[in-house]
């Protein structure tokens, strides 16, 4: 049964910590529910409660959220929609190709952005956003190239506020949400 206490993370917990419990409360909330719609959002909040929860840079992140392919674009130029998040109102549509955002669901490679104005082509949603980590999530069959379905998409209200260690937890949480989701 899902419940509001899955958003609760101790004080001076480690990021890994928190990440593995972020991981864990969502293979909970995710199990017999595969619509993306509800596992965005829950995935979402788990995510900012999260960075709410540990020491800076972590805890100035000022948006997480997502970005899905939208369907009325593929047979055109694809574009991202906005999806469930936490944070400020932001961009509700982004071209492939374009800011942070664009170059992960073109490349379908994580984008780990130390300094967004260092970014060609940023797209600033919100002005206090200073760096950025963007992790596609890529659905596929066994020998098939993948189809990208949507990007995790994070910011902070300060310079170099991800590294490694979100990269690599980001990348298994898009995972999860790849093979938890009807797309």
């Amino acid at each position: 049964m899902v419940h509001a206490d899955a958003s609760n993370f101790a004080e001076g917990i480690t990021k890994e910590q928190a990440y593995t419990q972020v991981l864990l409360q969502a293979e909970g909330l995710f199990d017999g529910q595969r619509n993306w719609v509800c596992n965005l959002a829950n995935a979402a909040s788990l995510l900012w409660h999260a960075y709410k929860s540990l020491p800076s840079p972590s805890n100035q992140v000022n948006w997480a959220g997502f970005y899905v392919l939208d369907p009325k674009s593929i047979q055109s130029k694809p574009q991202l929609i906005l999806g469930p998040f936490q944070g400020k109102v932001a961009c509700q549509t982004i071209a492939f190709g374009k800011g942070v955002c664009g170059a992960a669901a073109e490349s379908q490679t994580t984008q780990l952005v130390p300094d967004v104005e260092q970014f060609p082509g940023h797209i600033a949603c919100d002005g206090d956003s200073r760096s950025e980590i963007v992790v596609p999530i890529v659905v596929g069959k066994d020998g098939e190239a993948g189809k990208l379905v949507a990007i995790i998409d994070i910011d902070c209200a300060d310079l170099h506020g991800f590294d490694n260690v979100d990269k690599k937890y980001l990348e298994k949480l898009a995972e999860l949400l790849a093979r938890s989701c009807d797309w």
